[in-house]
């Protein structure tokens, strides 16, 4: 964000020189003469006219009446009318004299002689040293009325900050009950609000007592709709600055600047504009960006925006994370696969350049491909930390040179937040995602390696966690269509902003940390339009960087293989993006037909052997139950062991199931009781206790004490391991070594 400067002279700045190439020399003929040509013309004239007259018999007292008539009309009446200082006045009018006589004399006594030419030189001599005199005085008069007409504008703009600074002096000990002292008055530029400095009263008054009362002084003032007024610490304690908006600037659409210049990540890049139309500029060299947005708030547009400051930069390198089909990234590849022919322009579109490059390097659209991604940049950031602390060393540094050769690599993660949030339970592909995704924003600081996420929702049952926000400096709520909850508040708890004001889509609240960074403060984003990545793809393709050979070596075959057609092709298939098989360790259980639960009390067995015909509830409900389960699958039941004829108590199952089955672990219910009956057979004739068997269990089965405890208490009744002891010494020892106990 601009620095605030308050200038109480308010001068206009210098109009900007726009240069054009030429060939050959430049010529202005519009140009006034200077003092050397003035009195070179002025010498040439008067000999040409002298010979001129001496062939042709003109009469020799025409030269000084002609003189005279020029230093009347020339000299004295342009010089009245231009406003012109006497030093100019007289130069002018004696040049013309002289010349007219001098003229006359020669054609007297003849112009070819020395002293024609002597008394000529001398007049040229004489004609220049009065025009330079005559100039400097001229350029100090006209700095002089220049300088009256700036102190007549200033104290015309003087008297209007002085009643601005009155009257909001008033209206701040009015409604925030603080009497201070406004000593500088800004107007903006735009002409859409101004800007007051103040001093704090003595006895404690803090900033954000003004801050507070920021909506009563909105109010107070009678400011349009929209208009919210800003308030932050001046450059000192004790002092609070105030941007009031007179316009609704977030209401109208700005689209987005036509100028596609380069830019760096180390300069900071614009992402909207300020309610005084100043562009807002965030710097991610070493911080991650998060974006709140409610569904019609304007986000994917958003998102359009910083894809585009990515493109414009000359040092950036940027990949997508997109589970949506990739859809914010595929106007950016389409310019580069139209290039390799494998679409079709749209009617009326040329085709790009054959050397046309995607505007994202890579994308990936797919829970494995994003594996793929961060496996990849957690391996270029350990390449990056060997191959270049040298250059960090000569540099001085600890934070990687950032450059066109050696590029940042700005990560964005549509809907990033739902991502982690998803759930991952006997996922490892999603679960190594959502830890990759938090372990790049931790580690890669250094190395230039950044992410960008959105999300609808900040909540932390949207994050995740906290560490999201923690590691996400730049913070960006819009708040367009929000109907619940407040994103304005869960990123920047301190400050108070009226969100019911900006409404318009696009507009929202920005802020970033840091030494770089700037107060929390209403903004609104540009507009863009479909075509804008294609117009900015091409506009910057030779300036946009590749990647350096040391990362692109270190991510391997992951990152060259990015665009082959078994992982890319879906972008020009109009297919999904394909799945590969998945390994031992990844493929998930099968889901079996959930059993019929069986109800509290006596669940007696005789009943299921009878036989059920077609109107028994029961059979009904098991028969639908299996078909649902058979179509679409939910989670495998545990397997019970089976009973035998007779009565089947439910209850049983319910006294040897423990509440935290090994289920929930990596290995089935089978897996871990078998577990344990070998760690009682390994124990020998000494036996083991269920403490000790929970220690071994916990950590690969998640296996707990209850659990356990259950099974003990059943292979004991059934004679399968003996219980010796009792209390804190019970342990249990497997009939094979008990009967030599």
């Amino acid at each position: 964000m601009a620095d605030q400067s308050l200038n109480l002279t308010n001068t206009k700045k210098a109009p900007s020189s726009k240069h054009t190439t030429k060939t050959g020399i430049p010529l202005d003929w519009s140009a006034p003469h200077g003092p050397l040509t003035g009195a070179l013309s002025a010498t040439t004239g008067a000999g040409a006219t002298a010979l001129l007259g001496v062939a042709g018999g003109m009469p020799s007292g025409w030269p000084l009446v002609i003189g005279a008539a020029g230093a009347l009309g020339h000299g004295i009446g342009a010089g009245i009318r231009r406003k012109l200082t006497a030093h100019s006045v007289v130069a002018r009018s004696a040049s013309w004299l002289l010349a007219g006589g001098w003229t006359t004399w020669a054609m007297t006594t003849g112009p070819l002689s020395w002293a024609a030419a002597g008394t000529l030189t001398a007049l040229g001599v004489g004609i220049g040293a009065l025009a330079s005199n005559a100039a400097v005085h001229e350029e100090a008069a006209e700095q002089e009325r220049l300088s009256e007409e700036a102190r007549a504008l200033a104290r015309q703009m003087n008297a209007e900050r002085l009643n601005i600074a009155t009257e909001w002096e008033e209206r701040i000990k009015r409604v925030c009950g603080v009497t201070v002292r406004i000593f500088a008055v800004e107007m903006w530029e735009s002409g859409a609000g101004f800007s007051l400095a103040a001093e704090l009263p003595g006895g404690g008054a803090t900033w954000d007592q003004v801050r507070n009362h920021a909506r009563g002084l909105a109010a107070d003032a009678g400011l349009p709709l929209g208009c919210v007024i800003h308030v932050e610490e001046g450059d000192r304690q004790g002092r609070v600055v105030l941007d009031v908006p007179t316009q609704n600037v977030v209401a109208r659409d700005y689209p987005y600047p036509a100028d596609y210049s380069p830019l760096s990540i180390l300069t900071g890049i614009p992402w909207g504009l300020l309610p005084h139309a100043e562009q807002v500029r965030v710097f991610l060299r070493e911080a991650c960006a998060l974006i709140l947005g409610p569904p019609g708030s304007g986000k994917s547009t958003f998102v359009d925006v910083v894809l585009a400051g990515f493109n414009r930069c000359t040092d950036v390198v940027t990949f997508v994370i997109d589970f949506k089909a990739g859809a914010c990234a595929r106007p950016w590849t389409r310019p580069y696969l139209e290039a390799q022919g494998l679409l079709t322009p749209r009617a009326g579109q040329p085709v790009p350049p054959a050397d046309t490059r995607p505007g994202v390097d890579w994308v990936a659209s797919t829970p494995h491909e994003a594996r793929r991604m961060l496996r990849a940049l957690l391996a270029i950031n350990a390449a990056r930390q060997h191959a270049y602390q040298d250059l960090m060393d000569e540099e001085d540094t600890t934070l990687l040179p950032v450059s066109a050769k050696i590029p940042q690599i700005q990560v964005v993660v549509d809907e990033g937040a739902e991502l982690l949030s998803a759930p991952s339970f006997r996922d490892p592909v999603m679960k190594e995602v959502q830890e990759g995704v938090k372990k790049v924003m931790r580690t890669t600081r250094a190395m230039g390696i950044r992410l960008v996420l959105t999300a609808v929702d900040g909540n932390t049952s949207a994050l995740g966690n906290t560490e999201v926000r923690k590691f996400s400096p730049v913070g960006v709520a819009l708040t367009s269509g929000e109907s619940s909850g407040n994103n304005i508040a869960k990123l920047f708890a301190r400050v108070k902003v009226d969100s019911s004001q900006l409404n318009a889509k696009g507009s929202g609240v920005i802020g970033q940390a840091g030494a770089e960074g700037f107060a929390p403060t209403p903004f609104k984003g540009w507009k863009t339009a479909p075509s804008l990545a294609r117009e900015v793809v091409l506009a910057t393709n030779h300036r946009r960087p590749l990647l350096d050979e040391v990362s692109a070596r270190a991510a391997g075959e992951d990152y060259s293989q990015r665009w082959s057609p078994a992982r890319a092709g879906w972008l020009w298939n109009n297919t999904h993006a394909a799945e590969p098989p998945q390994t031992a360790v990844e493929q998930q259980p099968s889901p079996q037909p959930r059993q019929p639960r069986d109800r509290d009390g006596l669940n007696l067995s005789y009943r299921r052997r009878a036989g059920t015909g077609p109107d028994d509830a029961d059979a009904l409900a098991a028969r639908l139950m299996q078909e649902i389960d058979a179509t679409y699958g939910t989670t495998t039941e545990p397997d019970h062991p089976r009973t035998g004829d007779g009565l089947n108590l439910s209850y049983r199952h319910r006294q040897n199931t423990g509440p935290h089955d090994a289920d929930d672990a990596g290995g089935g219910p089978g897996d871990a009781r078998d577990a344990a009956l070998r760690l009682i057979l390994a124990a020998g004739k000494d036996g083991t206790g269920a403490s000790a068997m929970e220690r071994d269990l916990k950590p690969k089965f998640g296996t707990t004490r209850p659990t356990i405890h259950g099974w003990l208490q059943e292979w004991v009744k059934t004679g399968e391991i003996v219980r010796v002891g009792t209390g804190s010494k019970t342990r249990y020892v497997h009939r094979r070594h008990a009967q030599n106990t």
